[in-house]
């Protein structure tokens, strides 16, 4: 069994991967690659982009100024996840401040190098994405509306990375990230829902906080209907293979989204309508190898 040195040094571990939010970084390297086989470079052989060192470095840049990002959140945000996430907050207590700021520098140099193996366009995209992630945990996210807006943005970007790399601008990828926005958007403005408490005692000016829970479920619900049309052009008017499958699922855990929202009065209602929309962007990075089950085998 592990003795005393070893479980600190492991609780360590699941502290910092908390912090910088592992499992998430994990998720987003598994899509940026599934979407540069399956849509960006769908019409290139399948061992040029698994093994395009290029890509990779842009993947590698990507997680580590995402783990960067959740770490200058978290700390910008300590006393407020002492409120609303007090189990998570004490585990990521765990690693001092010093610690995670040091880290959060060290992973923004190393998005930065690993930029530059691609080229200097690269470099000066992860420079402004560290900035702007910086702005957005310092100042944006406290202010309704912006910050809703910036923390989707924020989440979609990694992807225009790959997206300016292989240079496809196609309508049907920028159809696919109105969806995908709408859902991050429907999500944040959940979460401002869910820690209502906490950014009132810290004055955080979020939707929920400066116009009232009543005024959120309005927002919320044009959102899910906002996204019944990139929902009907996909499904309609793009060749997306069985994904259409997903996005039908999706339109019915949006509506039943709705009829919970509107009934919904305590955190944990919020919370699991969080997980609803969380399971959604999930289940979508998944999906997307049914835009051509066969795709695999014939670009071997």
């Amino acid at each position: 069994m592990f003795n005393r040195r070893q479980k600190h040094i492991l609780l360590k571990f699941f502290s910092m991967f908390s912090v910088v939010r592992g499992y998430n970084i994990l998720v987003i390297v598994m899509a940026q690659y599934l979407t540069a086989i399956y849509i960006l470079a769908y019409d290139k052989p399948l061992k040029s982009v698994v093994f395009d060192i290029n890509l990779l470095m842009l993947v590698l840049a990507s997680a580590a100024a995402i783990a960067g990002g959740y770490i200058i959140n978290n700390f910008y945000d300590s006393e407020k996840d002492q409120i609303n996430r007090p189990l998570k907050s004490k585990l990521d207590r765990l690693v001092s401040q010093n610690t995670k700021l040091s880290l959060y520098f060290v992973l923004n140099f190393l998005a930065v190098i690993l930029a530059s193996y691609v080229s200097f366009k690269p470099v000066l995209f992860f420079s402004a994405y560290i900035f702007a992630i910086w702005l957005y945990s310092h100042k944006l996210k406290k202010l309704p509306f912006i910050g809703n807006i910036t923390s989707a943005i924020l989440t979609i970007m990694p992807f225009f990375a790959i997206l300016m790399y292989y240079q496809n601008f196609e309508t049907v990828i920028f159809v696919h990230a109105s969806f995908l926005f709408l859902i991050i958007s429907m999500r944040e403005l959940t979460k401002d829902l869910e820690n209502i408490k906490g950014d009132l005692l810290l004055n955080y000016n979020t939707i929920p906080v400066v116009y009232g829970e009543r005024a959120s479920k309005i927002m919320l619900t044009t959102l899910a209907v906002l996204t019944l049309i990139p929902i009907y052009l996909l499904t309609n008017h793009f060749e997306i293979g069985y994904m259409h499958i997903y996005f039908y699922l999706s339109a019915v855990l949006l509506f039943g989204f709705l009829l919970m929202l509107w009934k919904s009065k305590t955190k944990m209602h919020y919370l699991i309508l969080h997980n609803i929309l969380k399971f959604i962007v999930l289940a979508g990075v998944f999906s997307i190898v049914l835009l051509d089950v066969g795709l695999i085998l014939n670009r071997m």
